[in-house]
């Protein structure tokens, strides 16, 4: 199984779907507000230590974010289905 790359696109776009501030995810993935503030600031994929970047992606996608990885149509985000739940 490949690793999934994630770009700063992703990442901004994945925030906007579940209205989440980067205060916010900040404070969901465990690690500093300048940290996400930087990342922000360039545009390609997500840099930084591996370390973090796998706290952002797990952060992410507890929220309910699937990313989707490049497939020929472009990498994108979703969010997942919510499961039904039986009665």
């Amino acid at each position: 199984m490949s690793i999934l790359k994630v770009s700063i696109r992703q990442l901004k776009a994945a925030r906007s779907l579940i209205g989440w501030s980067q205060e916010e995810l900040a404070a969901a993935a465990s690690i500093s507000l300048p940290t996400i503030k930087r990342l922000e600031a360039v545009e390609g994929p997500l840099g930084g230590r591996k370390t973090t970047v796998e706290k952002i992606r797990v952060a992410l996608e507890r929220a309910g974010i699937e990313f989707i990885d490049e497939n020929g149509g472009g990498a994108g985000v979703r969010l997942r289905k919510r499961q039904r739940q039986k009665k």
